[in-house]
């Protein structure tokens, strides 16, 4: 026999009228603020590059630079027009790489009149370290100068050695600031 109790009495009707109202609106401001999405692609945007980011740079800051277009490769490499290898002697110069085929921006050291794996030496106020760098794919150039990157920004001196002669590396003041403008140029490329 059926109960003529009813289900939704006046104080449930509240009650629900609460929580619901509170739920919807707690939705709906969470939604607002909600910058983070979840990457379900499984793609790596370790060096994704914005269009926004990339026009950026090409219109106002590769001015500052020499640019190389690489065809087969489908790259435009960028090297700093304050940071320049002298005739023949060994050098090490830090390029920046616009990939607009996968969206990517890289960096890459690349070596000149040497041969790798480059030894680095550093040397500043703590002491001095020596680093020996391995070329790789675009994750071990990252990973490589990472390593580098805190020195640039303290004003360390840096070594190369080739065939046991060790060679100062970016001891001009304006290749050392030719780095660090290369570097918030890239890390602004990425949005990082």
């Amino acid at each position: 026999m059926a109960s003529n109790d009813p289900i939704f009495t006046p104080e449930l009707v509240k009650i629900i009228k609460i929580f619901g109202l509170a739920s919807i609106l707690m939705v709906l401001a969470l939604s607002f603020f909600n910058t983070k999405r979840a990457n379900n692609t499984g793609e790596d945007h370790t060096f994704r590059m914005s269009d926004s980011a990339r026009l950026y740079f090409l219109n106002l800051k590769a001015i500052e630079y020499n640019r190389e277009v690489r065809l087969d490769a489908g790259m435009t490499l960028f090297r700093h027009q304050d940071i320049n290898a002298f005739d023949n002697s060994p050098f090490v110069n830090l390029i920046l790489i616009l990939n607009p085929v996968q969206d990517e921006s890289y960096l890459y050291l690349e070596p000149v009149n040497l041969e790798w794996p480059i030894e680095i030496e550093l040397q500043n106020d703590s002491g001095t370290e020596t680093f020996i760098l391995d070329d790789g794919n675009k994750f071990q150039h990252f990973e490589n100068i990472q390593k580098l990157i805190p020195y640039i920004e303290s004003d360390s001196q840096f070594f190369i050695f080739d065939q046991g002669q060790k060679i100062p590396l970016w001891e001009k003041e304006v290749e050392k600031e030719g780095l660090k403008r290369i570097l918030e140029d890239y890390f602004r490329i990425l949005e990082s």
